[in-house]
């Protein structure tokens, strides 16, 4: 029977799905509090145009569609993030991830009052909303409530904006367009802050006219009308409106102390349900039943590498079964994706997917960091991911010929002068530099931008660079022995990129057969007497004109079928500039 703990039971909902349900509610969420901002920044305009727009936004979310989508993504929001938060083994979790939630859980405390005192009152005594009346009780009236409210603004844009760039972050595309995500997300708070500061300016000095004509009443009174039915007082309707902040205000509360009441009652019970982990180095983990290996490893202060951060889209945190195989629920669709992928023998399984029934001995296959600096909870390197990208090699021709017979420092004012060319000129056609190799350099081409324009990039590059070089060998020919020449290997494909290295000596860079065809083919131009060499994929992509270039196919190491190259001699290498 203890078979049947809760953990131990197939969720009614499971995690992959209930990401995407809190990413599409919350997506719903974003684009209310967009429309919502964009109708504040009219108040730029004139406290006219803001009410204008105000009913062509209340025509989209105050019908029963608008209002069942917002109020009910709302819901399914808070609670889904609730259920993170029971699911969550542990609290401790990255600095971004820890505000993320936290503002998360103040934006439906700061919002209680505002829905209360807009909608509720709207939708009960048919109270006018507008802009006129809220501006002028945010400015006016209550402007500690108007404080508030700008604070809310402010923890709402910033809690969506992180889940939009947690949500994009690893797509290909993002970086391209970061810069401007990010110039949206600075313009469009300023502007709405500014048009509600326009408006609470218009408002004011209308109040001010009124009191001097001795009018009172309508927005400025302290009656406000609501509906047909007469005038109720303002105390009154505050009288009212209490079960509604108490309610709400009771829901919310009884919600949080409910999460941390089932968290301590699934401890509780949890300790009298416990599996064994055992590791190679003798180390013996005793966790929950329902607690995955990786968070055992967790539990257990015991280094484990997860660079997707539990996710299942990575295989860094795989173990090996050593013993307790029978005690092993079958992968679910999301590992079983990933272990294929890999080619995973049987015997291995996700540590931040596999969830013991039993006590188990494992062995991880990839050995964490000795670094004793990283922090068990942090993440040590950006995640690696495939993207398509162009490899750029390029290197020196006789560099040992002309060196040998000069003084160590002519030979470091050489390789400057040349490494100044190459890195100036790949950053100037939205390359990154990747790493100097001795007389050679590596660059990527297509981390911001469609595979198409990188391979063009790439091939403008080299050119500019064959060019550049040429005309440093003409300026340094008296001093040199042998002429100065430079041969580049482009191709293109998928690899992985990432953070990769040891201690402060962590930079991007990439790993992967593209790589390594890129780096043969820089060898290609030496061998064929070549300025530039460049496969196939690259010529189909970049659309270059290759009529009349000589082309090859070319055995390369651990690829069973030939890859067709061209090979461009110096004298033709301007058509690419």
């Amino acid at each position: 029977m203890d078979l049947m703990t809760t953990e131990a039971r197939k969720p009614i909902i499971s995690d992959r799905l209930a990401r995407k349900f809190r990413l599409g509610s919350g997506l719903v969420i974003f684009v209310f509090v967009i429309m919502h901002l964009a109708n504040h920044s009219l108040g730029l305009i004139s406290l006219s145009a803001a009410d204008h727009a105000q009913h062509w936004f209340m025509a989209v979310w105050r019908n029963p569609v608008g209002t069942v989508l917002l109020y009910g993504a709302l819901i399914v929001h808070i609670l889904l993030v609730l259920r993170m938060l029971y699911k969550r083994r542990t609290l401790v979790m990255p600095a971004g991830e820890a505000f993320q939630i936290v503002t998360g859980l103040l934006v439906p405390v700061l919002l209680i009052d505002h829905i209360i005192g807009t909608r509720i009152l709207h939708d009960i005594y048919g109270y006018n909303d507008s802009y006129r009346a809220i501006v002028h009780s945010l400015w006016i009236t209550s402007p500690a409530n108007g404080v508030r409210q700008t604070i809310v603004l402010i923890v709402v844009w910033i809690h969506g904006c992180i889940g939009i760039h947690f949500w994009l972050r690893y797509r290909s595309w993002y970086t391209a367009i970061a810069p401007l995500m990010l110039s949206f997300a600075i313009v469009l708070p300023v502007l709405a802050l500014l048009g509600f500061a326009a408006m609470g300016r218009t408002v004011s000095h209308e109040a001010a006219q009124n009191d001097e004509r001795g009018f009172r009443g309508g927005y400025y009174s302290d009656m406000r009308s609501y509906g047909e039915s007469g005038s109720v007082p303002g105390r009154q309707v505050v009288s009212a409106l209490w079960p509604y902040r108490a309610g709400f205000y009771g829901a919310f509360s009884a919600s949080i102390i409910g999460l941390f009441a089932f968290r301590t009652h699934r401890r509780l019970r949890e300790r009298q349900h416990q599996v064994t982990i055992r590791y190679p180095s003798g180390e013996v983990v005793h966790a929950p039943r329902g607690f995955t290996v990786l968070e055992a490893s967790r539990l257990g202060g015991i280094p484990h590498y997860s660079v997707c951060g539990g996710k299942g889209q990575c295989s860094t945190c795989r173990v090996q079964i050593i013993e307790g195989a029978d005690n092993l629920p079958p992968p679910e669709a999301l590992e079983q994706k990933t272990l294929n992928r890999i080619g995973a023998t049987p015997d291995v399984r996700l540590a931040c997917q596999l969830r013991p029934t039993g006590n188990v001995s494992v062995v991880p296959l990839l050995t964490p960091m000795a670094e004793s600096t990283i922090p068990v909870y942090s993440q040590t390197a950006s995640p690696g991911r495939e993207r398509e990208i162009v490899v750029f090699f390029c290197d020196l021709r006789h560099f040992t010929t002309l060196t040998e017979s000069r003084l160590p420092f002519d030979i470091v004012f050489l390789l400057n002068r040349y490494f100044a060319i190459v890195g100036r000129i790949i950053e100037s056609n939205g390359g990154r530099m990747d790493k100097f190799i001795g007389d050679g350099a590596m660059a990527l081409f297509g981390l911001r931008t469609t595979p198409q324009e990188a391979n063009r990039q790439a091939l403008k590059a080299a050119a500019e660079i064959i060019r550049e070089i040429d005309k440093l060998g003409e300026e340094l020919a008296d001093e040199l022995s042998v002429p100065l020449e430079i041969v580049v290997g482009l191709h293109t494909g998928l690899a992985v990129v990432g953070s990769m290295g040891y201690g402060n000596v962590k930079n991007v860079t990439a790993i992967g057969d593209t790589v390594n065809v890129a780096s043969r083919l820089e060898s290609v131009a030496k061998e064929f007497n070549r300025a530039l060499v460049f496969s196939e994929p690259v010529a189909s992509l970049s659309g270059v004109d290759i009529a009349n270039i000589e082309s090859r196919e070319i055995a390369v190491r651990g690829r069973g079928e030939p890859l067709r190259v061209y090979i461009v001699p110096k004298e033709e290498i301007g058509r690419f500039a």
